[in-house]
C-alpha cells in the first residue's frame, strides 16, 4: 500500500514518517516542493504517485496570526483540503484529514463528541471547519480525525516552549482556566496508522491522549518531568493566571476536551494517559 503524507515538515508529519509500518510505502511532501493551495499541482501529484491513501497532516496553525492573515489561513485549511479531496476522488484514493478542537466554542462542560455542533471562535477554527465541510462535500467516505494540544519532540510546541522559558526566566505565569487534552503526536500517528489499516472506517473521529488538564497544570507537569531528567537546573515558580491576564488576538475555547472513547474502541487502542505520554516524549528528547 502506498501512502502519501501531506505536511512533511510538521510535527505530525514527522511522527507519521518515523512510525510508518514497514508493510506499506509511505512518502511525505511539503512546501516548497508541494503546495496544497495549488489545485493543479495537487491533482498532478496524486495522478503521478497514485497513492492508495492520502493523509493530510498539513495546516496553518498560527492561531493568532490567522486573525491578521485570514485569506492565507483559509487557503491552507479550507481550500487545500478541498483540492486533496477532489484529487482523491478522481484517483480513487482514501483521504484521512486531520482537524482540531478549535472547531468548538469551549462553552461545553463535558467532552465534545464527534457529532457535537461546531461553533469556532476565531479565524483558525473557522478555516478548519470549512476544511472539514469541503472534504465531506466532495467525498462519500473520508475520515476526519480531530485532535487537540498537539506536542512532540519535533518542531515548535507548548512543551518545548515551556522548557525554553524555564531555562530563561526566573518564574512563569500560565493560563489556568483553559482546559483540554494534551496529545503526543506519536500516539496520534499510531491512531492514524490504525485508521489506514481499517479500510472500511469512515466519518469523524476524535483522538487525544487520556485525561484532562489545564495549561497551568500541563506546565507544572513539564517542569516536574524536566527536573527529574535534569533538563532544567532548578525548580521554577509557575503561577496560575486567568485568560484575562494573558490577552491574545484570537479567542481560545475555555473547554475543548474531546470525547475520544468511540475512537479508542473503533481502533482497538488502549489510550495512554497524557502524563505517561509526556514522560515518553521527554525521554525521546533526552535521547535525541
Amino acid at each position: 500500500m502506498k501512502v502519501m503524507i501531506v505536511g512533511e515538515n510538521g510535527q505530525l508529519g514527522k511522527s507519521l514518517m518515523h512510525t510508518a509500518p514497514s508493510t506499506l510505502t509511505a512518502f511525505a511532501l511539503d512546501l516548497p516542493g508541494f503546495d496544497i493551495t495549488d489545485g493543479d499541482q495537487v491533482n498532478q501529484t496524486v495522478e503521478d504517485e497514485r497513492p492508495a491513501v492520502i493523509i493530510n497532516a498539513s495546516a496553518y496553525t498560527a492561531v493568532d496570526r490567522a486573525e491578521e492573515e485570514p485569506d492565507l489561513a483559509f487557503r491552507v485549511n479550507a481550500t487545500g483540503p478541498r483540492h486533496l479531496a477532489l484529487a482523491a476522488k478522481k484517483s480513487g484514493a482514501r483521504l484521512i484529514h486531520v482537524s482540531t478542537d478549535y472547531v468548538f466554542d469551549g462553552r461545553a462542560c463535558s467532552p465534545y463528541p464527534p457529532d457535537a455542533p461546531c461553533n469556532p471562535l476565531g479565524v483558525y477554527g473557522k478555516s478548519k471547519v470549512e476544511g472539514e465541510r469541503n472534504v465531506l462535500d466532495v467525498l462519500d467516505a473520508p475520515v476526519i480525525i480531530r485532535t487537540a494540544w498537539l506536542y512532540s519532540q519535533y518542531g515548535n510546541n507548548f512543551v518545548k516552549t515551556m522548557l525554553r522559558l524555564m531555562r530563561e526566566k526566573p518564574e512563569l505565569k500560565v493560563v489556568a482556566d483553559q482546559v483540554g487534552g494534551p496529545t503526543w503526536a506519536t500516539t496520534l500517528a499510531g491512531a492514524i496508522w490504525q485508521i489506514v489499516a481499517k479500510k472500511d472506517l469512515q466519518g469523524i473521529l476524535h483522538w487525544t491522549d487520556a485525561g484532562v488538564t489545564s495549561w497551568y497544570d500541563f506546565a507544572v507537569a513539564i517542569a516536574e518531568e524536566a527536573m527529574a531528567r535534569q533538563m532544567i537546573e532548578k525548580p521554577i515558580p509557575i503561577h496560575p493566571i486567568p485568560t484575562s491576564e494573558y490577552p491574545t488576538l484570537a479567542a481560545r475555547p475555555a473547554y475543548s476536551v474531546l470525547d475520544s472513547t468511540a475512537s479508542w474502541w473503533a481502533l482497538d487502542i488502549r489510550p495512554v494517559q497524557w502524563r505517561v505520554a509526556l514522560r515518553r516524549m521527554m525521554d525521546a528528547l533526552v535521547d535525541a
